[in-house]
């Protein structure tokens, strides 16, 4: 890597920073008093300063580390006594699960202090080209963070193009029911099928993508209620409760603690 932050540097506003990309998130930023979430994608969380983080999962006994991974769908809840915190999100059906690196097979704390200073290394080399040239200049993600692409899934054609029809508007209607219909399937064979192929439920992949299009809306300033409505939720009561659940926030608190935040696509 060719620029390297301190880890015992202090953390200013300016070194927020989030990065959004289809199918992975690379976010330095609050975390927040955050309740028990549930993402839809393999996350890391790493200590932007070295200092231990604390997770419990489940609402089970409270571990700590300076680098915590969670896989995708598993509930879970972190603390930190620094107030930032440096979180990669890689989509659960954009990677093979039998070939994942090694950090990402694990559950917990994990004991690999190499990894956790290439992300705060990474996170230093984002924030330099995004100051010198934007986010047109910045490297590959995968490179980045894990040294090489990350292995895709194989995966049933036809699971295949239900999952980039939801991708390419997780707000629009997808019933499962049509879904199925759509690529010639019975409803309880497509259920069956879909988490077969992905690991997850078609009810909770297509409520993550929804509540990931928020990510999307941090920094645009509209009211909740539009959001809600652009994000595909039928009401802003409906679309808060989904977003406590998944990130384990309000939304009017992500959106507070997204002021300072750079985001680039």
């Amino acid at each position: 890597m060719a620029i390297v932050g301190s880890t015992a540097a202090p953390r200013r506003s300016d070194d927020r920073l989030m990065w959004l990309g289809p199918a992975r998130v690379f976010y330095a930023g609050l975390l927040g008093a955050t309740a028990q979430r549930s993402l839809g994608g393999h996350g890391v969380y790493v200590s932007p300063t070295g200092q231990p983080l604390r997770m419990r999962l489940a609402g089970g006994s409270w571990q700590s580390g300076e680098l915590l991974v969670v896989p995708a769908q598993v509930p879970h809840q972190v603390a930190a006594e620094h107030p930032l915190v440096l979180n990669l999100l890689v989509e659960s059906e954009s990677v093979n699960p039998a070939l994942l690196p090694s950090v990402l097979r694990h559950c917990g704390p994990v004991d690999a202090p190499a990894f956790a200073q290439s992300v705060r290394e990474g996170h230093a080399c984002l924030l330099a080209i995004a100051r010198r040239e934007g986010p047109a200049g910045f490297p590959d993600f995968d490179s980045l963070f894990f040294g090489a692409a990350l292995a895709p899934p194989v995966l049933d054609p036809r699971i295949r193009t239900v999952i980039a029809r939801i991708n390419a508007d997780p707000a629009a209607p997808s019933p499962a029911q049509d879904c199925a219909a759509a690529v010639g399937l019975s409803f309880s064979r497509f259920l069956h099928l879909f988490k077969e192929e992905t690991g997850v439920t078609f009810r909770a992949f297509r409520a993550w993508k929804r509540a990931r299009r928020l990510l999307y809306h941090v920094r645009q300033g509209a009211s909740l209620t539009d959001i809600a409505l652009d994000t595909g939720y039928p009401d802003s009561t409906h679309f808060s409760h989904s977003i406590r659940q998944i990130y384990g926030l309000r939304p009017s608190d992500i959106l507070a603690g997204s002021r300072r935040l750079a985001v680039h696509q």
